[in-house]
């Protein structure tokens, strides 16, 4: 099965060897994303709220350049530096995924890169 790069310059630049995200067929599975601000590539400053609004902003356009959206994502997974971060996470993450969202797993890790407070990845289907 063919697989294709996806790039936006409306998300951060991959900070290592990988892309922002891949799809191959009707599939698309993106990186973690943490929040940087795209035109900066520098950590958007701010509570969990902030930064999972700008994660949530970044992966949807990641998967509008891969030919999809935030409605079709199947399954998420949330990494929280801070379970206790779960409850303000969730109402953000709410806000963007409405009354349908997908299957999500959230974990506590004991670090992001960038001293980030949150990543996200998620597995999509194309529109």
């Amino acid at each position: 099965m063919e697989r294709r790069v996806i790039h936006t310059d409306n998300a951060p630049k991959a900070i290592g060897p990988y892309s922002q995200a891949l799809r191959s067929g009707d599939f698309i599975f993106t990186a973690g994303q943490i929040p940087l601000d795209p035109a900066t590539n520098k950590l958007v400053e701010g509570d969990i709220a902030v930064q999972t609004r700008r994660v949530l902003t970044n992966l949807s356009n990641i998967l509008e350049a891969a030919g999809s959206s935030l409605s079709r994502v199947l399954k998420t997974t949330v990494f929280l530096a801070d379970l206790n971060d779960f409850q303000a996470m969730n109402a953000v993450y709410a806000e963007f995924f409405g009354e349908q969202p997908p299957a999500r797993s959230t974990i506590q890790v004991a670090r992001l890169p960038a001293g980030a407070l949150v990543e996200i990845e998620a597995i999509a289907i194309a529109n």
